[in-house]
């Protein structure tokens, strides 16, 4: 019988062995452990064609179906689990949706093939469940924040270097935070796997010391902070990055002159509403006449208004500044440490 573990003591033994996902693909890219390997049992269609038959014809009848749905590739099944113990030191972590049947299934014939088997009592459903509960409480929140265009990504770069704990959201959400935020990233996972990955970077910081997130909205593109975490991050120390406007200017230009003028158009169209008619016309003839200096100038407008707003709820008191003349990340990730 392969032994059965509480979700702390399968995440820490996750660090040095594979952990198998049994769920179908489309509940894996829904959302799962990260670093997990999905071996699916069934299929999508083979999972709805056996849910609806237990729904309708019973348990037993159910079994039989997927024993039949599965019985031409047991063979191919069990080969892929032996493969990924033989890399992983001859033991397997395995799951399902529940802690189940499917993961029982999988990980009697993985101990039957010799493979040592652990799964993590009450399944992807627990874990979830762990996700919503653990982020956001019992570490201390300090917080990169500035105007667009100081660097903020950088110095949180920076501040990881440094040897600081540090997560970074848009990494985690593969969007910079903004309409121009999907420009050079990778597609953003599903909200159910970012916060997934979130709760796994929050819990791999130590508690002893303060996390520093960057100053994001609580919406990074089309994923979300979780309440919890949101309510850290506003209750942190905020610590202000101040630059003159021709280093944001020069930052800016760095990070977006790269891009075609038709998509950096697009995105400047997409906040007309908000930037004014005139300064988004403005802004579109700068980016084709190839000034993209003046067409971030134009922009900066809207976001810097938003950020002033925004930064009016900040109580004084939790809030320190610091000016720099130039964007060095290393000497602004150094000052902030010495200020903490």
């Amino acid at each position: 019988m392969p032994e059965i573990l509480d979700i702390e003591t399968f995440l820490d033994r996750a660090r040095g062995v594979t952990v198998v996902d049994v769920r179908s693909p489309a509940e894996f890219t829904q959302g799962h452990i990260h670093g997990a390997v999905n071996v699916a049992l069934f299929s999508d269609a083979e999972r709805a064609e056996i849910g609806t038959c237990y729904l309708q014809q019973g348990g037993r009848v159910a079994v039989m179906l997927g024993l039949e749905r599965i019985g031409p590739r047991m063979a191919e099944f069990g080969a892929r689990l032996t493969a990924l113990a033989n890399d992983s030191g001859g033991e397997l972590l395995m799951h399902c949706w529940r802690g189940g049947m499917r993961s029982a299934s999988a990980a009697w014939l993985a101990e039957t093939l010799g493979v040592r088997v652990a799964t993590l009592y009450g399944g992807y459903k627990y874990f979830r469940r762990w996700v919503i509960e653990s982020t956001g409480h019992g570490r201390r929140v300090h917080v990169v924040a500035g105007l667009t265009g100081t660097g903020k990504t950088c110095v949180i770069q920076a501040l990881a270097a440094h040897g600081e704990s540090v997560i970074d959201l848009e990494k985690l959400a593969s969007h910079k935070g903004s309409a121009f935020g999907d420009l050079g990233e990778a597609k953003q996972p599903t909200q159910e796997h970012f916060e997934n990955m979130l709760a796994l970077e929050w819990r791999a910081q130590p508690t002893n010391a303060p996390v520093w997130l960057e100053d994001e909205s609580r919406n990074i593109g089309r994923c979300s902070l979780p309440e919890a975490l949101w309510q850290a991050k506003q209750a942190g120390i905020f610590h202000v990055i101040e630059l003159p406007e021709e280093a944001r200017l020069m930052h800016l230009c760095e990070v977006y002159s790269g891009h075609p003028p038709e998509v950096l158009t697009a995105r400047i169209e997409s906040i007309r509403k908000r930037l004014g008619g005139e300064r988004t016309s403005a802004a579109i003839a700068s980016v084709h006449a190839g000034d993209t200096k003046e067409a971030c100038r134009l922009v900066l407008a809207y976001y810097d208004r938003c950020y002033r707003e925004s930064a009016g709820n900040v109580p004084p008191g939790r809030v320190r500044r610091y000016s720099f003349d130039l964007l060095d990340p290393a000497a602004m990730a150094e000052t902030l440490c010495a200020a903490t």
